[in-house]
Order: C-alpha cells, then sequence, then structure tokens
C-alpha cells in the first residue's frame, strides 16, 4: 500500500469490539488517524478494550446497527466508516432468523442512509464467502447486504460517498472460528469433523486488515473486493492443532457447505483478475468500465471455490498459523 488513506481521517467501525475491529483500531493507529470511533453494542467489551488501548485518538460509542438514529449521531463528522458488525454464527441466525435479518440487513440500510445524509466518504462493508451462492440464512443475510452496498453508489445521487465491499474467507482465530473450539476441547482425545471432505478458505486477521486498507485507496465505489488466499482441509486443521486425537465425523449441519465459494461462474462474467485479488464489477450503467486498469478477464466457466484453488497450505504451515495466534 503506497498511500495512507487513513491520514488525519476520524473513522468509525462497527462491530468495533470484535476480532477484527481490535486488529483494525490497532493497525489504524500507527496510520497518523485523526480520530477513531468504536461502535459497538457491548459495554463490558469496550470497557476492556478502554483498557487494552490506551489512547486518546479512540472514542467509544454504544450502538447497534438497527438503530438509526444512534448512527446519524455517531457519523457526525466521520470521514471513513468499517462496517464489521453483523450476526455471523450459522446456527445462531438459524435459530433466530428474524434477528439475523435486522442486523444484517436492516442494519445495512441503516449504515448506507446515515452515511449519505452524514456525508461519509467511504463505506467499506465486510461480506463472507457463505455469501456468495448462500446455502444458510447468514450467507443470504450477507448477500442481500452486499447487493445493498453494491447498489447504495445509485441510491446516493448527487452526494460524495461511495460503498464498497470486501469478501473473504474464514480467518484464522476469530472468536468462534474452529481453531480455539479445537484448542479447547482437544484434552478430550478426539476432535468432532462434520465432514472430511470438507474445505475452506483461509485468511489472517492481518491479512484481512491490510485487504480492507489496500481496497479503501483503492475502490471507486460498488465493487466487491475478492483476494487470492489459501484454501486447506478441515482435517489438516485438525491434524495441526493435535495430531494425537482421534478425528470424529459427525455429520454436516444444516446450513454447512462442504466447499465455500467466493466468486461463481454468473459473477466471473464481470469480474476482473489482478495479481493478488478479483473484483466482482457492478453491473450498473452508471459503472465506469476503463476504471480497473491492468486486470484481466476471467475465461468462461471460472469459479473461485476452496475445493478447486491454486493455493493450500499443509499441516505444517497450518501448524505454523495456528501457534502464532
Amino acid at each position: 500500500m503506497e498511500k495512507n488513506p487513513l491520514m488525519n481521517k476520524i473513522v468509525l467501525v462497527t462491530g468495533g469490539t470484535g476480532s477484527f475491529g481490535k486488529k483494525f483500531i490497532s493497525k489504524a493507529l500507527t496510520l497518523d488517524v485523526k480520530k477513531i470511533i468504536v461502535f459497538s453494542r457491548d459495554e463490558l467489551k469496550q470497557y476492556e478494550m478502554k483498557q487494552e488501548f490506551k489512547d486518546e485518538r479512540i472514542r467509544f460509542f454504544i450502538g447497534d446497527v438497527r438503530d438509526k438514529e444512534r448512527l446519524y449521531r455517531a457519523f457526525d463528522g466521520v470521514d471513513i466508516v468499517i462496517h464489521a458488525a453483523a450476526m455471523k454464527h450459522v446456527d445462531a441466525c438459524e435459530y433466530n432468523p428474524f434477528e439475523a435479518v435486522k442486523t444484517n440487513i436492516h442494519g445495512a440500510q441503516n449504515i448506507i442512509e446515515a452515511a449519505i445524509d452524514r456525508g461519509v466518504e467511504k463505506v467499506i462493508a465486510l461480506s463472507t464467502d457463505k455469501a456468495c451462492s448462500p446455502v444458510n440464512l447468514y450467507g443470504a443475510t450477507k448477500l442481500a447486504s452486499d447487493k445493498l452496498f453494491v447498489a447504495a453508489n445509485s441510491y446516493v445521487g448527487e452526494k460524495k460517498t461511495r460503498f464498497s465491499v470486501v469478501r473473504y474467507g474464514n480467518v484464522v482465530g476469530s472468536r468462534g472460528s474452529v481453531v480455539p473450539f479445537f484448542k479447547k476441547i482437544k484434552e478430550a482425545g478426539t476432535l468432532p469433523i462434520t465432514d472430511d471432505r470438507m474445505t475452506r478458505f483461509w485468511i489472517t486477521l492481518e491479512q484481512g486488515v491490510q485487504f480492507v486498507l489496500n481496497n479503501l485507496e483503492r475502490m471507486y465505489g460498488g465493487e466487491i473486493f475478492v483476494p487470492k488466499i489459501p484454501s486447506m482441509k478441515v482435517t489438516d486443521l485438525a491434524k495441526a492443532i493435535a495430531p494425537e486425537c482421534e478425528i470424529k465425523i459427525i455429520g454436516i449441519r444444516p446450513g454447512e457447505k462442504l466447499h465455500e465459494a467466493m466468486i461463481m461462474e454468473d459473477d466471473a462474467r464481470h469480474t476482473i483478475e489482478f495479481d493478488d485479488y478479483y473484483v466482482i464489477q457492478p453491473e450498473l450503467a452508471w459503472w465506469p468500465q476503463g476504471q480497473l486498469n491492468g486486470g484481466k478477464a476471467l475465461p468462461d466457466g471460472f469459479a473461485y471455490t476452496s475445493d478447486n484453488n491454486n493455493e493450500w497450505l499443509n499441516i505444517e504451515q497450518l501448524r505454523d498459523l495456528v501457534e502464532e495466534m
């Protein structure tokens, strides 16, 4: 990243006390940010974060993305919004579907309207591989959210606000992910895996944060940015964390895929490939087709899925990643 997109900017992070939010804020504080606002609904996590980050540039806002009025107040004077707040656990979303819709879809609409009306310059929303050809409610709500943020660039009219989306796969060691779960239960001698064929995309928090920063600089508005990241086999991850444990196949769970996807064939027709990332271009009349210099079109039939990836992490590489956590 040659330029610093945060220099002298006021930045707000929704879900700022989460795994991504804390890592992003830690990085932002090294990049001459003017002020950074942590927007979340958990006062205990905010209290704990205050003890960890003792920096006068940080402000803490208690609020929920479902509450548009609170967002209007929080966005006052803000230049950049990173939207990381979401209901993201598949099981919780399946059991509480209306709550997932309120947070992930209605919350996205509130972010969009507050950003436009408050004159925010740039908004990047975090997405997930589960939003590509979704089979569970979490993925469906994030797909709807992605569509809202892309379309918001038309909805904005003559205002200056621009919206883009970053979509990537499983984050190593994020809260509620499989790594801390496996570490917690490995003493029992058995690790449960739903299917031994299962593969996933894999990215570190540091890589995810850097990808967002890079795209803040390069975004025009309306893109979905997808990084080129490695895949891994879940059985290899289990062997990396606890090679002594027996693997027990328990059967695939409701709403779970064998393999995840980030770009499917229909999206690939309007996707541009770069050295280390893809850009899914919006299918909108105003999109400037010559904007993405240096990229190349994808071949017919292309799909970017975790089982047909060109890059794979082996057991030793996975072990090194896990040990760094």
